[in-house]
């Protein structure tokens, strides 16, 4: 990006919080932790102040720190920064200098007795080297110079001979300097040799959002939330000072126009807009109308001089220089909305008339068409709805629902279609392209004034689509659309389906939500709408592939059957993606996976966005039962950041993130994440994702060691799903993980029946994973009663049936169980196979415990069978845990020495001698130890 250099950064504009830094911020922290100095660059108003002031609040706490801001209007004055650096300091110091350096300091610093340069420079290099030295006796010394391109030669001079010879000295310096390009290097000569350059790049449209969130300009939408990014490119002071300017503009840009350029910025490029001539100013106009210009374009658009007058711009930094094929490029996007913010309206029409013919495509044509044009037209709102549609089946659903908008405006009042049918239409485009609060403010417009029961109906749908997963908050509107429908059984149909979607989310009534879909897809069939049907049929064979239902398999057969329409077949409710949900709940893995990466390409093809992140996780899903947890972790992330980008699934994608990586990222984000998605599904009173946030968590509790959380979530997820009336174990696979936590805190007895009630509904639908997991748990519930033969055999078949499944994690955990299991037997044993199988999956947190695991000294022999058979009397009635931690107390071992031994947590071993003092009636680990002399406690 190149912004031109009298571009001001005015002081203090930025918000303390360093917002998209925190890398950058980290790496320069570290340099300054391990002694060494930073210059942070990058264009004006990029943050660098920011970054600056922060690092100088975090890391000046123990050091005498020295500061200078340098202006452009005094960089001529001499040795400005130096009094600026040791004004506050030179007392304390002074006698330390000897009387020439002093002296020569003095005369320089307070302007007295013409100090220069040329008379006094070694006794003055000398006397700022020694004040440094001085102070760094005292304690570590921090220099923070910002704006270094203003500092006054003299200074900068100065400072870079001290730089240059402070050695081991403990004087850090933290530097920022406004940069256009590469040019950075010029500036280290002011900092010690091997400083650190730190380059500021522009912000992600992700934080853009969140700097206009903090600074309090909210509720702004997706679309002028990517418009302020475009236009700022990125600079944070920009986009702060285009978010002020909405702010206080009562009216926004209507559709197609740019964003109104507050004066502040208009300032930075008017002067040199000034020195244009009329005509190229004319054709700079033309340019930034254009959404792709080229000079082929702009003599077509009647600009016979495009090549000299853009000559002209470019020489006064308005273009870029660099040649970067036949586009015209601005130096900055904001260049481009200055210039257009500043021409008269009529001049602006122009330029769109101009361009309405001379643009070769014919979305651009019907744009720049409506943008010349004032009033009703039903022409041009007609060649607007075309665009639209053509934007819609190019994969624009954006530009379709802007040009939507334009069209209705365009649209007389008392045409078919009406106006309001075509902010409907544009709304429905808005929600495809994931711009949910501008479809939300179409529907409730249309619903001020709309009287027609079909146009009320589809505003209220839109109302709904736009609440997600909160259906809580919309639930008023069921009663006005059920009125408004009446007895038309096609707009009884839209809202049987959005009833469905209420039933599952929030009573959590499965055969609610499956009776009011098959309600829905009758009254579809019955009016002949063939889209909702199908869509309706779609949910009702998800709901049953959920419930374990008989009927799912023949209800996918009836969502598939011909006729098709191609919105349903690529939609995240449509039949395509319910058999996938039945493909890998049936572990057909490879089906599962080519099934959805088609889906994924097709709606990436048609930008739809909700769907894509639907199906990003479906994808991501896919990858971690295969047990490709590093492309799983990608994809999961991926899915995370855009639904936070579009406020679409997010707890959805919360969840998956937060198994992605407990199982190949990092555990204590997984918690976080975990927590998170359970924390917004019990606000949106969503019982189905409150369920799955809590399984992501007792996973990542169980990965963590935290058996005892574990248990504690499962438990609920037990409670909610039986709640819910879901039968398929295949739905959320927690079951298994259940009955280890289990185990691992004694329980037994408990984990046997998870694992026994599980297997009647795994068998029934053939769930042969789920199996596979099942019988994994049992071997652990057999080691820990001490059928340590039948465990390993069960272990060694469970091995094998999941690799042949496919289930890499899952396959890789058996053989974790298994080499655990065989360290309790005497004889070598060896995790290797373990290691092999979690590094090929790329499960790293997995592959740490495995490590660990090596590290442990095993037991030999079995710890139980070492104890005294007096003692061993003494612990009949005692669960299995609860004898094997008793046995070593019996032997002395301490808490931390039987958790390592049983692979348990110390806190586990705790509660479980709680409840061995309980069940012996005794008090202490010495009265175990009587017991085991055969003595009475």
């Amino acid at each position: 990006m190149t912004v031109p250099r009298d571009f001001q950064e005015p002081a203090r504009c930025h918000s303390d919080l360093v917002i998209g830094r925190d890398e950058l911020f980290d790496q320069a922290r570290d340099q300054l932790v391990r002694g060494g100095s930073v210059l942070l660059h990058g264009p004006a108003g990029i943050g660098k102040s920011t970054v600056l002031r922060a690092l100088a609040t975090e890391c000046g706490a123990a050091h005498t720190v020295l500061r200078c801001s340098a202006t452009e209007s005094e960089s001529h004055l001499p040795f400005l920064a130096l009094a600026d650096l040791f004004g506050l300091v030179l007392d304390d110091v002074s006698d330390k200098l000897p009387a020439a350096q002093r002296t020569a300091l003095e005369s320089a610093l307070t302007g007295r007795g013409e100090s220069t340069l040329q008379r006094d420079g070694l006794a003055l290099r000398l006397a700022v080297l020694s004040v440094l030295r001085a102070l760094a006796a005292e304690g570590p010394v921090l220099v923070v110079a910002d704006d270094v391109q203003w500092l006054d030669p003299a200074s900068l001079e100065l400072l870079g001979f001290a730089a240059r010879r402070l050695g081991d000295i403990p004087v850090r310096m933290l530097c920022a300097v406004r940069t256009d390009g590469p040019e950075y290097d010029r500036h280290l000569r002011v900092l010690p040799p091997d400083s650190l350059a730190v380059r500021f790049n522009p912000l992600t449209r992700a934080h853009v959002a969140a700097l206009l969130d903090h600074r309090g300009y909210t509720g702004l939408q997706r679309s002028t939330v990517r418009d302020i990014h475009r236009t700022s490119g990125g600079n944070p002071f920009y986009a702060l000072e285009l978010g002020r300017a909405l702010s206080e503009n009562p009216t926004p840009p209507r559709p197609g126009e740019p964003l109104p350029v507050p004066t502040s910025l208009r300032a930075l490029v008017l002067s040199r807009l000034e020195m244009l001539s009329d005509e190229a100013r004319r054709t700079l106009l033309v340019a930034s109308a254009g959404a792709r210009p080229t000079p082929a374009l702009l003599h077509a658009a009647g600009r016979g001089d495009a090549e000299a007058e853009m000559a002209q711009a470019a020489a006064l930094g308005l273009l870029a220089t660099e040649a970067e094929g036949p586009a015209v490029r601005f130096a900055h996007p904001l260049i481009s909305a200055a210039l257009y913010a500043e021409a008269p309206a009529q001049e602006r029409r122009d330029a769109h008339r101009a361009l309405s013919t001379a643009a070769s495509d014919p979305i651009e044509r019907a744009r720049h068409l409506a943008l010349a044009t004032t009033g009703a037209d039903p022409e041009v709102a007609a060649r607007l709805a075309e665009a639209a549609a053509l934007a819609r089946d190019r994969g624009a659903p954006s530009m379709a629902a802007s040009l939507g908008l334009l069209s209705a405006r365009h649209t007389p009042a008392d045409t078919v279609p009406a106006p309001d049918v075509r902010r409907l239409a544009a709304a429905e485009d808005a929600i495809t392209a994931g711009e949910l609060d501008l479809a939300r403010d179409i529907a409730r417009d249309v619903l001020t004034r709309a009287t027609v029961p079909a146009d009320r109906v589809r505003a209220w749908i839109i109302v709904i689509d736009t609440a997600g997963h909160a259906m809580t908050e919309v639930d008023a509107v069921f009663p006005q659309a059920l009125a408004d429908a009446g007895d038309d059984p096609e707009l009884l149909a839209l809202i049987r389906y959005q009833l469905a979607w209420r039933a599952l989310l929030v009573e959590g009534d499965f055969d609610e939500a499956r009776g009011e879909a098959a309600h829905s897809a009758a009254l579809a069939a019955r009016a002949g709408d063939r889209y909702n049907e199908l869509m309706a049929l779609s949910f009702q064979a998800q709901l049953e592939t959920l419930m374990g239902h008989p009927d799912a398999p023949a209800t996918i057969k009836r969502a598939l059957k011909e006729p098709q329409d191609p919105r349903v077949s690529c939609h995240h409710n449509g039949a395509g993606y319910s058999r996938f949900r039945w493909l890998i709940m049936s572990d057909q893995l490879p089906e599962a996976r080519a099934t959805v990466t088609a889906l994924l390409r097709e709606v990436r093809r048609r930008g739809s966005v909700e769907s894509e992140v639907h199906f990003l996780r479906g994808v991501a899903e896919t990858e971690l039962r295969s047990g490709h947890c590093g492309r799983a972790l990608d994809l999961a992330r991926e899915s995370l950041m855009m639904a936070r980008d579009t406020g679409i699934g997010e707890v959805a994608s919360a969840v998956l993130a937060s198994l992605a990586e407990a199982s190949g990222g990092n555990v204590e984000r997984a918690l976080e994440l975990a927590r998170e998605a359970v924390d917004h599904a019990e606000e949106n009173g969503d019982q189905m994702y409150e369920s799955r946030g809590l399984t992501a968590l007792g996973y990542a509790q169980l990965v963590a060691g935290d058996a005892q959380g574990a248990v504690r979530s499962l438990r609920r997820v037990r409670e909610l799903e039986h709640g819910l009336g879901i039968t398929d174990p295949a739905r959320g696979r927690w079951q298994g993980d259940l009955a280890e936590a289990l185990v691992r805190i004694g329980e037994t007895g408990e984990a046997q029946d998870v694992i026994d009630v599980t297997r009647v509904n795994a068998l029934r639908l053939g769930r042969e994973s789920v199996l596979a997991v099942l019988d994994r748990a049992e071997a652990l519930v057999r080691a820990a009663r001490g059928e340590h033969e039948a465990a390993l055999v069960q272990l060694t078949s469970v091995q094998d049936r999941l690799a042949k499944l496919g289930h890499g994690l899952e396959e890789a955990r058996a053989a974790f169980a298994l080499a655990q299991l065989r360290t309790r037997r005497p004889g070598p044993t060896s995790y290797d196979e373990a290691a092999r199988l979690f590094r090929r999956c790329r499960a790293l947190p997995w592959l740490r415990q495995v490590e660990a695991a090596a590290l442990a000294r095993p037991v030999q022999p079995e710890p139980v069978h070492t104890v005294a058979p007096d003692g061993l009397d003494s612990l009949e009635g005692l669960a299995s845990m609860e004898r094997q931690v008793a046995a070593l107390v019996m032997e002395g071992a301490t808490n931390r020495e039987i958790a390592a031994r049983l692979f348990i947590s110390v806190k586990t071993v705790e509660a479980t001698l709680t409840r061995v003092y309980r069940k012996l009636g005794i008090r202490s680990r010495v009265d175990i130890v009587r017991l085991a002399a055969g003595r009475r406690p």
